[in-house]
Formats: structure tokens, sequence, C-alpha cells
């Protein structure tokens, strides 16, 4: 059985996390990164098992993970879910990531929510995925590869709504400052190219998804959310992201 990660990681900590899912399964995971801006899709058999693992954008999968999760062809390989989220809440993440996975040919056998740091107000669940969440991962990932060498591929019960919740929210789009030399690292790594390459201080605010790869993968820390909304997005978490929260399963 081959192993891939089918990943959309803008920030890093949801590919964190796939891989102590993925290597917990037999390591050596092929990548495929739907972060890609020229991800052009991919092709797996039914032979094949996937770690499909995306961040949870205010409760709900990206749209730009699920438009290029749909061109992967899944043919029936079997498919580990992972959301990851900032220790507010997952929501109505994994049940549409389930949908969109079997809609692209895919057959669900778990599902496992996870945290991470979280990428726009990066004080809630700093650090994390630690070294108890890879202890937990590595759990999961015993009992997931157990199921499918059972032969067992009945699909767990995902926790969700449908129709999914209303997506959307003010928009939190990264600005260069006084320190962006116009390298254009930014540019080339935005997943959605809403990043001008000629003039990375342009950016199209209708395209930004307000990943935050922009900001993670600045080498001059030069790109910035405004700091009036950033402050207000922090007071408005701080409830709700207080206390540390479990990683789950579902078998």
């Amino acid at each position: 059985m081959k192993i891939f990660e089918i990943v959309f990681s803008p920030t890093g900590g949801t590919k964190r996390a796939a891989d102590m899912l993925a290597n917990g399964m037999g390591g050596g995971a092929d990548v495929i990164d739907l972060s890609d801006v020229n991800f052009a899709g991919a092709e797996l058999n039914a032979e094949d098992a996937a770690v499909i693992a995306v961040p949870s954008f205010g409760g709900r999968v990206p749209g730009i993970a699920i438009e290029r999760l749909s061109n992967v062809k899944g043919n029936g390989a079997k498919a580990v879910l992972l959301c990851v989220y900032g220790n507010r809440a997952y929501e109505d993440t994994l049940v549409e990531l389930a949908d969109a996975a079997k809609a692209a040919g895919f057959v669900v056998v778990a599902a496992v929510a996870a945290i991470a740091e979280h990428s726009i107000a990066r004080q809630f669940a700093s650090g994390r995925p630690d070294a108890d969440d890879a202890k937990t991962l590595a759990g999961y990932s015993k009992q997931i590869r157990q199921k499918i060498d059972a032969g067992d591929m009945h699909e767990p019960e995902i926790p969700g709504n449908r129709p999914y919740k209303k997506g959307g929210g003010a928009p939190m789009t990264p600005k260069a400052d006084g320190n962006c030399v116009g390298c254009g690292v930014c540019a080339r790594k935005c997943p959605v190219g809403a990043i001008d390459r000629a003039d990375p201080r342009k950016v199209d605010g209708k395209a930004c998804i307000a990943c935050m790869r922009c900001v993670s993968v600045c080498p001059h820390g030069a790109r910035k959310v405004n700091g009036v909304m950033l402050a207000a997005v922090g007071a408005m978490l701080s409830k709700a992201c207080a206390g540390r929260k479990d990683c789950e399963l579902h078998i």
C-alpha cells in the first residue's frame, strides 16, 4: 500500500500534523501539494491510501482546496481525513472534506481533527502540533492502519452539519511594509496568485484568501495584517481559544 499526503498547508502547521499521521501509518508518503498555485491534478489507485489534510478556515475547508481536490482522481483509494484548526473549533470542516473526498473517488475510512498554531492570531496554540500531539497522532495512525489492514472500509460518523455553516468574514489581507525589498518570495509562494510578481507590494484583495503564507515565508518580516484588525481578532478569539483542546479520532 502506497501512502500519499494530499495537503493544503499555507503556513506549515497542517503539513506537520499530516506528516505525523502519515509517518505512523507506514512512512515514506508522497506529497501532493494543493497549496501550489500551479497544481494541475493527480491520480491514485485502489491499492493506495491518502492522508487528505486541510486547515479549517472559519469552520470550513478553504474553497481553493476543495477546487483542487476535485482535480485528484481517487479511484477507490482509502482516505484518512485530517482537519487542522487553531484551537477554536473546526465545525463543518471535516464533513465538508468528507463530501469532497468522496466526490473525488476516495473511500473515507477515518477522520482526525488536530490543532496547530493559529495562522492569524499566533498567540493561540503556539508551538502546536507539539510532542504530545505527535504521540497522540502516532497512536491514531496505528489504529487507522489496523483498520485498513483488516479490510474494514466502513465510513465513520463524522461531526458537522449539512448544509455547512456560512463562510466568509472580515478581510484580513496582509500588506507589505517598509521592510519589503521586492524579492518576490511571497508572490511565488502565494497559493492563489494574489500578489503581483512584478511588484509584490500590489495585492489583489479579492483573490487573497488570508491564508497568511506570505507572512510566514517573507524572509524580511515585511508582510503584516493591519494591527487594529489583528488586535480585534485576538480579543474576539480569546475566550473561544482559551485552554488546550485535544486531537480527535473518528474511526
